[in-house]
């Protein structure tokens, strides 16, 4: 957890975030006064949130994760980054093993003095003057993994017929089931065969 007696000096704090059920890392620009090509730099412990794919949740380990924060002040605005490391365990998509997925991200977010309301010159992480720094690595958190998360690159999966694990249990099955949706073709096969 944030030592919030030593994280108030630095201008960190957990904030209650809308979208979170408990509290959140934030950083508070206002404590800041950084002049034009200064730049400020300190570790800050970053909460993350468990994250749900596919109906399944996967829960970051540890909780919190050290992080780098990285603020320049240039002559147009603030440039903001975040570095960090972090791990996730949960199912794996094809057998439902425990599987983990460890990302290093480097993140960078801009937010101009004055954006004169164009989206790409604002950061969403961003609210009265606090950034957002756990709804920042969760977001990029989530767009770093992969398409699907699995045990090991090679899982076989789930048998579809008896829901064995075939990483544990390769097997076959002899008979060849057909989906009774299906039977109609079949049978208009076999009359064809005949025919022929």
């Amino acid at each position: 957890m944030l030592d919030l007696g030593a994280g108030a000096a630095l201008g960190l704090c957990p904030a209650q975030a809308r979208c979170y059920a408990r509290d959140m890392t934030s950083f508070d620009l206002r404590r800041l006064r950084l002049r034009h090509g200064e730049e400020f730099q300190d570790r800050v412990d970053v909460q993350l949130e468990p994250i749900e794919l596919g109906g399944q949740r996967y829960l970051p380990v540890p909780e919190t994760a050290p992080a780098r924060l990285i603020i320049d002040q240039a002559s147009t605005g603030k440039v903001f980054r975040l570095q960090f490391e972090a791990s996730l365990f949960g199912p794996c998509f094809r057998c439902l093993a425990d599987a983990e997925v460890h990302e290093q991200l480097d993140l960078r977010e801009y937010q101009a003095s004055d954006p004169h309301g164009d989206e790409e010159l604002r950061t969403p992480y961003l609210h009265d003057d606090r950034l957002d720094l756990s709804g920042w690595a969760r977001d990029a958190l989530v767009l770093a993994l992969p398409e699907q998360i699995l045990c090991r690159p090679d899982c076989a999966g789930l048998c579809p017929v008896c829901g064995r694990d075939l990483n544990a249990e390769p097997h076959t099955h002899e008979e060849e089931r057909v989906d009774p949706r299906w039977s109609a073709l079949a049978a208009l096969r076999d009359e064809l065969d005949e025919t022929a």
